[in-house]
């Protein structure tokens, strides 16, 4: 009786999964993801992505049209997310400094929201068959236009308030971006030892270098 139930069941999942074509998207993407971050990009074959979705083959080929088109599908929803989540958490509202909103990036950048062993993972992997799969390469930069844009005006506000060097805005800009994709490196390699304090103070640091008498609050404590 319990078998019967057990195939009744399965039969009711794969009549469902035909039914909601959106629904096995998203579950052969999340399961591509998951198992990306588990054992490696190398090792995502169609099988183990079949076998963690409870999804046919067919489905991936009915879906995306086979395996590059998921894996792209894949670093797409991965860069939605992250982006999504950095807006949500730097959203600090029109009065904020540009300094308040510069370390609002580094902050979100760096916790544990973003930066965890899943997303260091999958982000690495990508970045990894970047230069061999364009589709991939579109959405595993790290220089994101808005963000970019972000961070330049903030820099850009800084220098008109306190006569800084405007030029130094794109300096800033690249330096910060590089700097936390540093981390994500140092985050990777040793996760148990990565402090995210000491990470956030060693970027505001380098940013009062370049803007003495700005990013200075917090430095000694």
């Amino acid at each position: 009786m319990e078998s019967l139930e057990k195939v009744e069941g399965a039969k009711g999942r794969k009549r469902g999964a035909r039914r909601d074509p959106e629904a096995n998207k998203q579950l052969l993407i999340t399961a591509t993801l998951d198992t990306i971050a588990d054992i490696g990009i190398t090792d995502t074959s169609v099988s183990r992505i079949c076998e963690r979705s409870g999804l046919s083959r067919g489905m991936i080929h009915l879906h995306f049209g086979g395996k590059d088109n998921l894996l792209t599908a894949a670093a797409q929803q991965f860069s939605a997310e992250y982006y999504a989540e950095m807006d949500r958490m730097t959203d600090l509202g029109p009065d904020a400094s540009p300094e308040d909103r510069i370390m609002a990036v580094v902050e979100a950048d760096l916790s544990e929201v973003l930066l965890n062993p899943r997303s260091t993972k999958i982000w690495h992997a990508f970045r990894g068959i970047a230069s061999s799969h364009p589709g991939i390469a579109s959405y595993s930069s790290t220089q994101d236009e808005k963000l970019v844009d972000t961070l330049r005006r903030a820099f850009r506000e800084i220098a008109e308030r306190s006569g800084h060097d405007p030029g130094l805005a794109d300096d800033a800009t690249s330096g910060t971006l590089a700097l936390l994709e540093g981390m994500w490196v140092n985050y990777l390699t040793d996760m148990q030892g990565f402090s995210r304090e000491g990470a956030g103070a060693l970027i505001r640091r380098f940013l009062a270098g370049l803007y003495p008498g700005c990013f200075e609050a917090d430095l000694d404590e």
